[in-house]
C-alpha cells in the first residue's frame, strides 16, 4: 500500500488528503499536526472547519485509510509521499513585511523532514507559496544529504465553501517538478494518485516553477475581476445604472464569462489578499515597479470598497453612529464557511468601532472566541472595551432587534429568509438596510419602509438627504 501523509491539518490539508483516501482506498492517507486538540477535533463529530459535505466524507474513511495523529515524525518516516500544507501567512515584521510571504512554518516542516526520513520521499508543496521555494527546499533537503529526495508544486485551487466539489470535479491538477528523469518519475507518481478520479487530459504537469507561479496568477486574476466590477459599482451609484444589469450584459460575452462578476464590500480569504501581495513583493524583487503596482491597486481597490461601504453607513445614519445599534449580519468572509482570515466584517467592525457604534453579531457558523480574537488583533483596545461595544448574538432575529440599521457582511442564504417585518417593528425609524453582498430583495423592503443601500444600485433617496 502506498502510503501519503500530510504535515498540516488545516482548511487545505484535512479536505484534500480526505478526498485522496475516499477516491484512492489502496492508498494509506494520514495527516499530521503539532496541535494535539486539532488532531482530536478531526478524529471527533465536531470538525475543526465547516466545509460543507466533508463530514459525509471523513466518516466514510476514517479508519479505515484516512487517520488524523499528532505522531509527526512517525508519520514522516513511514511516508512515500509527503504533502506540506502549513500556514504562510503575510510577513508582519522584517524584509518584505506587508507584502513577502512568511515561509517560517514551511521551512521547520522541511528541516523536520530532513531531520526524521531515512528513506526516499517525494515532498510536494500543497501550500501557496513564492516562486523559487521548491528550489529553496531541495536545497534544505540537500544539505542534509537527501539527495534523493523528489520536491514537487501541486498548488491547490479549492474555493471554501465548495471545496468537496471543487475536489471532485477539478479543473485541473497542476503538478510542477524538475525536468530530469528523477522529476519527472516523481510528477508521474503523483498524477498516477489523482488519476484514480482526475482525467488524465485533466492533470498538467509543468516545470516546477511555473507551477508555483500558476497559482498566484490564478488568484490575482480572479481578484482583479472582483475589484473591476466593484470600481463599475461606485460608477453605478454616481450615474444611476444598476451594477447586475451591467455584470449580466458583460458576463454574457464568452470571452469574459459571469463568474465573480459579483459586486460587493469585497474578497476576503485566506488566499486572494495574501497571494497578490506576494505577487506584489516577487515584482518588486525583480524591479519591475510598475508591474507591482499594477497588481497592488487590486487590493487596494478591495480597501477601499470595504471603507466605501462604512462611510456610507455613517452617512446614512445622519452623520453619525455613536451609541447606534448596528446589526451585522455575517462574520466569515463568505457563506458555508467558518473562515474570517481577511474577512470584510472585521475591518467594518473596526471603523464601526472607532465611531463608538454598538454592534450586534450574527454568525452561523463562526465560533465566538474567533471574532473575539479577529476584532482583538485590529482594534488598538483592551478586549474588555471592545466588549462594551459588541455583543455575539445567537440569531439574526436577536441581533437585529431594537437596531437602527443592518449591514450584509456575507451572504449567507438563511439572511435571505428574515422575517423583514417583523424585524421592522422593533427597529428604530427610520429603519435602514446596508447590503454589502446584494442579497436581499431591494424592493420587497422598501415596500416594508426600509431605506436601503445596496452596492451599486440606485441610491435611495432617504440615503441622501444629509
Amino acid at each position: 500500500m502506498v502510503k501519503i501523509a500530510c504535515i498540516g491539518a488545516g482548511y487545505v490539508g484535512g479536505p484534500t488528503m480526505a478526498m485522496i483516501a475516499y477516491k484512492c482506498p489502496d492508498i494509506r492517507v494520514t495527516v499530521l499536526d503539532i496541535s494535539s486538540s486539532r488532531i482530536a477535533a478531526w478524529n471527533s463529530n465536531n470538525l475543526p472547519i465547516y466545509e460543507p459535505g466533508l463530514m459525509e466524507i471523513v466518516e466514510q474513511v476514517r479508519g479505515k485509510n484516512l487517520f488524523f495523529s499528532d505522531q509527526v515524525d512517525q508519520g514522516i518516516q513511514e511516508a512515500d509521499i509527503i504533502f506540506v500544507a502549513v500556514n504562510t501567512p503575510t510577513k508582519k515584521l522584517g524584509l518584505g513585511a506587508g507584502r513577502a510571504a512568511d515561509l517560517t512554518f514551511w521551512e521547520l516542516a522541511a528541516r523536520r523532514i530532513a531531520s526524521v526520513a531515512t528513506t526516499p520521499k517525494i515532498v510536494v508543496e500543497k501550500s501557496t507559496v513564492p516562486i523559487k521555494t521548491a528550489e529553496a527546499i531541495s536545497s534544505v533537503l540537500h544539505a542534509a544529504g537527501k539527495t534523493s529526495f523528489s520536491v514537487l508544486s501541486n498548488p491547490e485551487f479549492l474555493a471554501e465553501g465548495t471545496a468537496i466539489t471543487d475536489l471532485t470535479m477539478p479543473d485541473r491538477v497542476l503538478i510542477g517538478g524538475t525536468m530530469d528523469e528523477k522529476g519527472i518519475k516523481a510528477a508521474q507518481a503523483l498524477a498516477s494518485v489523482y488519476a484514480h478520479w482526475v482525467p488524465r487530459e485533466r492533470i498538467l504537469t509543468t516545470n516546477v516553477w511555473s507551477s508555483e507561479l500558476s497559482k498566484l496568477v490564478a488568484n490575482s486574476f480572479l481578484a482583479q475581476r472582483v475589484s473591476s466590477i466593484n470600481a463599475v459599482s461606485a460608477i453605478c451609484e454616481k450615474s444611476g445604472a444598476d451594477v447586475d444589469e451591467v455584470a449580466r450584459a458583460v458576463g454574457m460575452d464568452s470571452r469574459i464569462g459571469p463568474k465573480f462578476l459579483k459586486a460587493s464590500v469585497g474578497f476576503g480569504g485566506s488566499c486572494f489578499q495574501k497571494d497578490i501581495l506576494n505577487l506584489v513583493y516577487l515584482c518588486e524583487s525583480m524591479g519591475l515597479a510598475d508591474v507591482a503596482e499594477y497588481f497592488h491597486w487590486v487590493v487596494k481597490m478591495n480597501d477601499l470598497q470595504k471603507q466605501k461601504f462604512v462611510e456610507r453607513i455613517i452617512h446614512g445614519l445622519f452623520n453619525t453612529v455613536t451609541s447606534k445599534k448596528i446589526a451585522l449580519l455575517g462574520f466569515a468572509f463568505k457563506k458555508d464557511t467558518g473562515d474570517t482570515r481577511e474577512s470584510a466584517a472585521i475591518e467594518i467592525c473596526r471603523r464601526l468601532i472607532e465611531e463608538k457604534a454598538q454592534i450586534a453579531i450574527y454568525d452561523p457558523k463562526v465560533e465566538h472566541e474567533q471574532i473575539w480574537s479577529d476584532l482583538s488583533s485590529v482594534c488598538p483596545v483592551e478586549l474588555v472595551e471592545i466588549q462594551k461595544l459588541v455583543t455575539i448574538c445567537s440569531s439574526a432575529l436577536e441581533a437585529c432587534s431594537n437596531a437602527h440599521a443592518i449591514a450584509v457582511a456575507t451572504e449567507w442564504d438563511e439572511f435571505k429568509m428574515i422575517d423583514f417585518e417583523k424585524v421592522y417593528e422593533t427597529m428604530s425609524k427610520p429603519s435602514f438596510i446596508f447590503d454589502g453582498r446584494n442579497v436581499l430583495d431591494h424592493a420587497a423592503l422598501r415596500k416594508i419602509g426600509f431605506v436601503v443601500y445596496a452596492i451599486g444600485k440606485p441610491l435611495d433617496p432617504m440615503l441622501n438627504v444629509v
